[in-house]
């Protein structure tokens, strides 16, 4: 890896792959009920196609953006700015992989074009970091009034498993090839 010489240790928080889009049609109606389970402790990715078991999973027209990964502190400092009591429901932002720096911040939204990697302790998965992933006013509904609008240009980056291997809840090594910090 040495092709990526930027790293950070980092815990990874949350790990969503769910089977189904949960948000469809208006958000005043609500979201569909949640098919099986959403979260989990590890989940399985295959290079070029997704996270398996995932509603992205070897769909043609995700092939670029088939992994969401953002940055776990961002929901912190937005329930803060909102003035909420507690803290927001991260598998509500339907997002697939969070994170959280454990030495320091970790700029998730500035990997854009980035080629970075995540290793929970079975190898390093590599990633190509493509667009972001914008909210959407689901985030209203499903988080906060006021989410929507907080979580612009900080929603995370939609990204492209470029290896296949496993990540895991729990410790883990960011490798990029920028800075992250």
């Amino acid at each position: 890896m040495s092709h990526l010489p930027h790293s950070a240790e980092v815990e990874i928080v949350l790990l969503l792959a769910s089977p189904v889009h949960r948000y469809e049609g208006r958000p005043s109606a609500g979201p569909l009920p949640m098919v099986g389970t959403e979260t989990h402790q590890s989940i399985r990715l295959r290079a070029g196609l997704g996270i398996e078991g995932d509603r992205h999973f070897a769909r043609p027209a995700h092939v670029h953006t088939s992994v969401t990964v953002m940055n776990a502190a961002v929901l912190d400092r937005v329930a803060d700015e909102l003035g909420l009591p507690g803290p927001l429901d991260p598998a509500a932002t339907r997002r697939n992989i969070l994170l959280r720096g454990t030495g320091g911040a970790v700029d998730v939204d500035a990997l854009r074009g980035a080629t970075f990697s995540l290793d929970s302790g079975d190898g390093p998965v590599e990633f190509l970091a493509h667009r972001p992933a914008n909210p959407c006013a689901w985030m209203d509904v499903v988080l906060a009034p006021g989410a929507h609008l907080a979580l612009r240009g900080r929603g995370g980056m939609r990204c492209e498993p470029l290896s296949s291997g496993v990540l895991r809840l729990g410790p883990a090594r960011l490798r990029s090839s920028i800075p992250i910090g």
